[in-house]
């Protein structure tokens, strides 16, 4: 790997480390391997297997004190105090006008609750977290000397099965690992085409697991590859596809809110768009025919301008190669839903909006 400037400050994740031999590349605010088999083999996994990832960029912070079901509750958009025993929930974090400040998954513990954000927002978001904490009972701590590692794919269930490991039965639930030796916490968390599992643990037990899922037949799979399925999931990412500017309706991801928890950061602006009326853009999956399209690229319908792309990946896949991205787009072309049209230095294509997920 060539370092640059970007690389020379990030982090190399335990698991990078561990695979020395691995390209790295620059991901989530980490080092992490960038490809670690064929990507025709890689992406069968994560459609039709197990895959075995690095999820070192993930960062975990605790938030203990009697007001804390309170305080993070007026922070984040989506229920607190409701959360199941030792179920979580994915949140936006706004600020007072409404905008997406970042996005967090909020567990809850029998004696806290838990943060996972991924390491490019950690430091923005504590600042903004430390901001709001001014007479309330709340300890933001940083969970030290642990690392997660990912699996994924419609059989990963089966794969942590097959090393003795029950694994959650549902998405956004945890439990602890009791049968493997390896004292880790087992992670359930949203998926749209396949089964996602963070596995949390030291670095020692975490490179230990990595050997055993190996062993036992699930595919190592680098950073492109996952980034390629997040887009054909239609899983947006924040600083990628979600932006400071945007606000939570924009997203389309309607399972980051909760109308009814109270008040909290932001929550203003959200119920004045629900009450009195719809935004007018929203981020839209879409399959492709044509080149792949940089982030930016317009997209045009009748010669105007309709969108844009955030982010663009092609999968091959075993009846041929499908290209997917995730756009911003205006609600005039939603509501005609006809191809869109675009341009790279590589040709023109096409872009059709996706009303389901794709079936790969």
């Amino acid at each position: 790997m060539m370092e640059t400037a970007l690389t020379a400050t990030l982090p190399t994740t335990p698991m990078a480390a561990h695979l020395d031999a691995a390209q790295r590349t620059a991901y989530r605010g980490v080092l992490t391997p960038a490809q670690l088999d064929a990507p025709e083999a890689e992406t069968a996994a994560l459609a039709s297997g197990a895959a075995v990832h690095d999820l070192g960029w993930l960062r975990g912070v605790r938030v203990r004190g009697e007001d804390r079901f309170r305080w993070l509750s007026g922070m984040v958009t989506n229920t607190v105090n409701d959360l199941p025993a030792q179920g979580g929930a994915w949140n936006l974090v706004l600020n007072a006008q409404g905008r997406i400040q970042g996005d967090v998954t909020t567990w809850r513990f029998d004696d806290h609750l838990s943060l996972e954000i991924s390491a490019d927002q950690h430091e923005k978001l504590m600042a903004h977290f430390d901001r709001f904490i001014i007479m309330d009972d709340v300890e933001l701590a940083p969970v030290e000397g642990v690392t997660a590692l990912g699996l994924s794919g419609p059989k990963a269930g089966e794969a942590l099965q097959s090393i003795g490991i029950p694994p959650p039965a549902e998405p956004l639930t945890q439990a602890k690992d009791k049968a493997s030796g390896l004292d880790l916490r087992i992670f359930r968390r949203y998926g749209v085409l396949a089964e996602h599992y963070a596995l949390w643990g030291t670095v020692d037990s975490i490179t230990q697991l990595w050997d055993r899922l190996t062993a036992a037949g699930a595919t190592a799979v680098g950073a492109a590859a996952l980034e390629a399925f997040r887009i054909a999931e239609g899983i947006p990412a924040y600083g990628i596809d979600i932006a400071e500017r945007d606000l939570p309706q924009e997203t389309s991801q309607m399972r980051a809110l909760h109308f009814h928890k109270g008040c909290y950061l932001g929550q203003e602006i959200v119920e004045r768009i629900r009450s009195r009326g719809n935004v007018h853009r929203h981020l839209r999956q879409v399959e492709l025919d044509g080149p792949l399209p940089a982030a930016g690229t317009e997209l045009t319908l009748d010669d105007g301008s309709v969108g844009a792309f955030t982010s663009a990946a092609a999968l091959p896949l075993p009846k041929g190669e499908r290209k997917f991205a995730l756009a911003m787009l205006r609600a005039e072309a939603e509501a005609r839903n006809l191809p869109l049209n675009y341009a790279t230095a590589e040709g023109a294509g096409t872009a059709k909006i996706l009303s389901a997920p794709p079936v790969l």
